[in-house]
């Protein structure tokens, strides 16, 4: 198997069990929440359309265990320095905290991140009895206590800047003070620094000879008593530490220049904190539940190598297409070929596979009640938007078309595809009669749509 800069299609956990252990620096996925909603997925550049059941029959036990599979084998993936982020929301993050506690140990949680993904929320409204539910959560762990840290920084705000470096050197420099002590004496060390003692209870932070060379540069700043204090200079910080608390990062919005129309799509700058803390250039990411494929796109711009996965075709071929915007062109393996793996797909996916395809969309749940499955874009399939209907079948009848042509009739459409690996004599029979009454539905098969998908 190929171990980086690679999309395997499929279950996650089949080309899971499949990988060696200990390879990957950094893993983090964003899987299904247990939030018992539907999304349907329209990409706007028409990539690829996909509708998937964020739903758990059998409840949260069953959710769990699903997750629990999958979790511990990322961390048999994970290199002893490799660290982990699951990133969920108030649904059921408590049980998957307890959960990967059980796998990775509770010593090595570092961090349950709460990220602020929108400043409002219908559930705001009046007569909700909540509040406002306006975080995501992301747990961090770390497979040892050896791993890989590099501390992230954001700018001081201004009345940061105003109250903490409030003294200034005569060349208008700003400084603040900050005592050279420490509380515990390990590694630190008490006597007489030009007559002066630490206070009581505490030790000097440095050595003599490092307190002497900070004195020799003018770091050291001395109250009336003699008492040393560290000037730290505002040029010189990096700004402040993040905390575990995201504020800063704001969710996609609606005319985000990154949004692809994914409805759980996060924005850059989360993957690219996370990835930036925890792994170095030339370190390898891996996001098993790669979706739109976010998590690979920062790892690639930031010099990293990585490794995806996910569940669907069109996705898989949508990340890729994302890559190639980046100069890279990953290999997708796994993706369904044959007509027998086709149909091996979920009816769902093997609809979502088909109008992804063809560059299309999912249609809104109105019109798939009325016999539209979806639409193509403007390219391969039409100068613009044309109804598409997707039967799984050997040979779809006439019954299937007149169905297609009522639906046509009924949204003031006169030019539709129907989809399917065959059709029979009264289908085509049945499309020359639409046909001399002003609709032109074209019968398209299944291998059609593979040459063009995979030659695209």
């Amino acid at each position: 198997m190929k171990l980086e800069n690679t999309i395997y299609c499929g279950d996650n956990l089949y080309w899971i069990l499949r990988l060696p252990d200990e390879f990957v620096d950094l893993c983090y996925i964003d899987p299904p929440f247990f939030s018992n909603r539907n999304y349907e997925v329209i990409f706007k550049d028409g990539e690829e359309i996909r509708s998937f059941e964020d739903r758990w029959k059998g409840g949260l036990e069953n959710y769990i265990e699903w997750m629990k599979v999958r979790v511990e084998q990322i961390h048999r993936l994970l290199k002893p320095t490799g660290s982990f982020y699951l990133h969920c929301d108030w649904h059921a993050s408590h049980y998957l905290k307890v959960m990967c506690d059980e796998i990775f140990g509770i010593s090595n949680f570092r961090n349950e991140i709460i990220w602020r993904r929108t400043t409002s929320h219908g559930d705001w409204k009046q007569g909700a009895k909540h509040y406002g539910r306006v975080h995501d959560t992301i747990l961090f762990y770390s497979k040892s206590d050896d791993f890989i840290w590099n501390t992230q920084f954001i700018p001081f705000s201004d009345e940061q800047k105003r109250k903490q470096y409030n003294k200034h050197e005569p060349d208008g420099r700003l400084y603040r003070l900050v005592t050279p002590t420490g509380k515990k004496p390990g590694g630190n060390t008490e006597y007489e620094w030009k007559g002066v003692k630490p206070p009581s209870g505490r030790y000097w932070a440095y050595t003599p000879e490092k307190m002497a060379e900070m004195d020799n540069k003018g770091l050291l700043y001395y109250s009336r008593s003699g008492q040393p204090y560290i000037k730290y200079y505002f040029e010189d910080r990096p700004g402040v530490a993040i905390q575990s608390t995201w504020m800063d990062i704001p969710p996609m919005s609606p005319t985000s220049k990154e949004r692809l129309g994914y409805p759980t799509q996060k924005p850059e700058a989360l993957l690219g904190r996370i990835i930036r803390a925890s792994s170095n250039q030339g370190d390898l990411v891996f996001d098993c539940f790669c979706a739109c494929g976010t998590t690979l796109s920062v790892a690639q711009q930031l010099g990293r190598r990585w490794l995806g996965i996910d569940v669907s075709p069109s996705g898989c071929k949508l990340v890729q297409h994302r890559l190639n915007k980046l100069g890279i062109i990953p290999e997708i393996v796994g993706l369904p070929r044959t007509d027998e793996e086709l149909k091996n797909l979920s009816g769902v996916e093997f609809q979502n596979w088909i109008l992804g395809a063809m560059g299309g969309r999912v249609a809104d749940k109105i019109s798939k009640d009325m016999g539209i499955d979806g639409y193509t874009f403007y390219g391969l399939w039409g100068e613009k938007e044309y109804p598409v209907q997707v039967k799984k079948a050997e040979k779809a009848g006439r019954p299937v078309v007149d169905a297609f042509e009522t639906a046509m009739r009924r949204k003031g459409h006169n030019k539709g595809y129907i989809v399917a690996f065959g059709f029979s004599k009264d289908a085509h029979e049945e499309v020359a009669r639409a046909k001399s009454e002003g609709f032109e539905i074209e019968l398209v098969s299944v291998r059609d749509i593979k040459r063009k998908f995979f030659e695209a």
